[in-house]
């Protein structure tokens, strides 16, 4: 998609905003670099992506400090025609804040305030360029936590995880970003000449929680939190896979407190940085990684001992040298094997239950192209494993063959190697997103071209 705004339009909108704000900080053609950076996350992972996001970056970026600033910028945008795509800290494996149409990037990293904790409920509202890591410190003191993280959090805005998460550290417990009650409210910028500030109920903000930012500009969120706990750090290495495998599955089904279970075969382990104090993962040696309550710890190394698995090194979380266990699992495990094996990509997969008979049938047919990443959620209030797998990059139709093996055997497939909302997850067109599209961005001027249902309706409404 060529960008549909004329340099001269560009020019036209910078001189608006410089009047109308003359303290917004903008970035323009002339600071190329910076602008490539904006409009640039970690699409890289996937060689699809990459080969098909060649090229493009915004015209434009502005960063945003205030809620008003938001407004100006939106409003502009919407009199000039002029494309509008926004982004966070860019932590994101999908392109979800790479501009397809050109135009201007928003960057909300400014908008950071904690604005208000409920003491009894745990409930916040926060805006949303607001860094993860450093919302959990200001909810330290008051015995609070965030449920969901990715294990980006040191980086990652809590906007952005919302606009293009699914899930992460917490889901075992909490399940996905989507499940009713991970979100409470949220407030709103629409794009329109004179932008509205809405605040949505849970209901309403449904539609734009993993929506790309196609459907409204988020500038703040309300979100439940839990309880702070001391978590602990197990890793727990098994020397037979089918064991390791059959405790990742049935762990979550016990009494015992848990925050993460990240299981990688082998020849992940091996390549893997380990905290320090942590050996390193020795030959044939698969590994479960474990965020463990304090009271888990006098009976979950017999229990672990007992189904074939020895404990390897312990810690609480926080406390340590180097790299926490929250940096070895979800997709920065595809980060680490990228570091040091070229030529590689990763999928993501929901494992039928049991998934022993569709990884044991994966692996007869793919071999040592697949190497297995598990992680264990919620999904619809029952455990389940999900898998990040490693796979060596043979071509778009080996990974077509692949998907269509996957989906033969059961398992439900987030395809990482596309960027529209749909496509990246259940292939559905949701009616509710492209509803609050229409509502909240009527020229289509937001992240155009990720949303397939607004296409698929543009398409057979051409006056739209």
């Amino acid at each position: 998609m060529e960008p549909v705004a004329s340099d001269a339009r560009i020019d036209a909108l910078a001189e608006d905003l410089r009047r109308l704000d003359p303290g917004l900080r903008l970035v323009t053609a002339a600071e190329a670099a910076e602008l490539e950076r904006l409009s640039r996350d970690f699409h890289d992972y996937s060689p699809v992506l990459l080969q098909r996001f060649a090229g493009m970056r915004g015209q434009l970026a502005a960063r945003a400090v205030s809620v008003e600033q938001v407004r100006r910028v939106a409003g502009a945008c919407a009199r000039h025609g002029v494309p509008l795509t926004v982004r966070g800290a860019g932590t994101g494996n999908y392109g979800q804040c790479v501009p397809l149409a050109g135009g201007l990037v928003l960057e909300l990293t400014g908008l950071k305030r904690l604005r208000h904790l409920e003491p009894a409920s745990g409930v916040i509202e926060v805006e949303a360029g607001a860094v993860m890591a450093a919302i959990d410190q200001e909810l330290a003191p008051h015995g609070r936590a965030l449920r969901l993280l990715p294990s980006t959090w040191r980086s990652a805005t809590i906007g952005g995880f919302i606009a293009g998460g699914s899930g992460g550290i917490g889901s075992l417990r909490w399940g996905f970003l989507r499940d009713p009650g991970n979100l409470l409210g949220l407030e709103v910028v629409t794009v329109e000449p004179e932008p509205r500030l809405l605040r949505l109920d849970a209901a309403a903000s449904a539609p734009l929680n993993h929506a790309y930012g196609t459907n409204g500009i988020l500038t703040a969120l309300r979100l439940p939190t839990t309880e702070a706990v001391a978590w602990e750090q197990l890793v727990v290495g098994f020397a037979r896979w089918e064991l390791a495998l059959e405790t990742a599955r049935t762990l979550p089904a016990t009494a015992f407190l848990l925050n993460g279970l990240t299981l990688l075969e082998a020849p992940i382990a091996e390549r893997s940085p380990w905290p320090a104090g942590c050996p390193a993962a020795a030959a044939g040696e698969h590994r479960l990684l474990l965020l463990a309550g304090p009271d888990a710890l006098e009976a979950l190394p017999a229990w672990l001992a007992e189904r074939g698995g020895t404990l390897v090194w312990q810690a609480p979380q926080g406390t340590g040298r180097g790299l926490p266990l929250r940096e070895l699992c979800w997709n920065h495990t595809t980060l680490h094997w990228r570091a040091q094996v070229s030529g590689w990509t990763y999928l993501q997969l929901l494992l039928p239950d049991p998934p022993a008979p569709c990884l044991e049938a994966l692996r007869q047919r793919w071999g040592d192209d697949l190497l297995w990443h598990l992680e264990a959620v919620r999904q619809q209030g029952a455990a389940r494993l999900a898998a990040l797998p490693l796979l060596r990059w043979q071509g778009p139709q080996t990974l077509a063959d692949l998907l269509q093996h996957c989906c033969q055997l059961g398992a439900l497939i987030f395809n990482p190697h596309v960027f529209t909302v749909e496509d990246g997850g259940l292939g559905v067109v949701d009616a509710d997103q492209v509803a609050a599209k229409a509502d909240h961005d009527p020229a289509g001027l937001l992240n155009p071209g990720k949303l397939r249902g607004w296409l698929d309706r543009s398409m057979n409404q051409p006056g739209l």
